[in-house]
């Protein structure tokens, strides 16, 4: 290492770097060029606040109703005793009951909670993503002929 170098850098507690704005580069003295993004512009109609031209701010679109009728849809068949006498949401929910007997010791990886839960909240996200297609759908006329 060359030990007369004014220039070396000694760690955090050494001298301070020139400090620069970030995204920002000079090219010629005095002039400077800040980096932008090409989808971002300043919309004066949104109160200064920049926003995306491309992408819409409600994309989800969510609607409450979707997620009652979605557990209700859910919960009704997964409740019907089709499992050996049992339903589905009786499994899962008494699974969780035997696991919290012993609270502070998690679930073993062959216990058939996890099976009960994955099963369980699998049927429910699909059960989320059709209604939510299909309300969204019916309520845009996007099924229309």
């Amino acid at each position: 290492m060359a030990a007369s170098s004014s220039s070396a850098i000694s760690g955090l507690a050494g001298a301070a770097l020139a400090s620069r704005p970030a995204f920002s580069t000079s090219f010629v003295r005095g002039g400077r060029v800040s980096a932008r993004n090409p989808l971002m512009t300043r919309n004066l109609e949104r109160n200064g606040r920049i926003t995306c031209m491309t992408f819409p701010r409600d994309w989800l679109r969510r609607d409450l109703s979707v997620i009652g009728f979605g557990l209700i849809g859910w919960i009704g068949p997964s409740s019907v005793p089709v499992i050996n006498g049992n339903s589905l949401t009786g499994l899962f929910f008494s699974s969780i009951g035997q696991e919290l007997a012993h609270f502070p010791t998690p679930p073993p990886v062959t216990s058939q909670f996890w099976l009960w839960l994955v099963t369980w909240h699998l049927g429910l996200f699909i059960v989320l993503t059709f209604g939510q297609i299909g309300f969204k759908g019916r309520t845009e006329d996007y099924f229309q002929k």
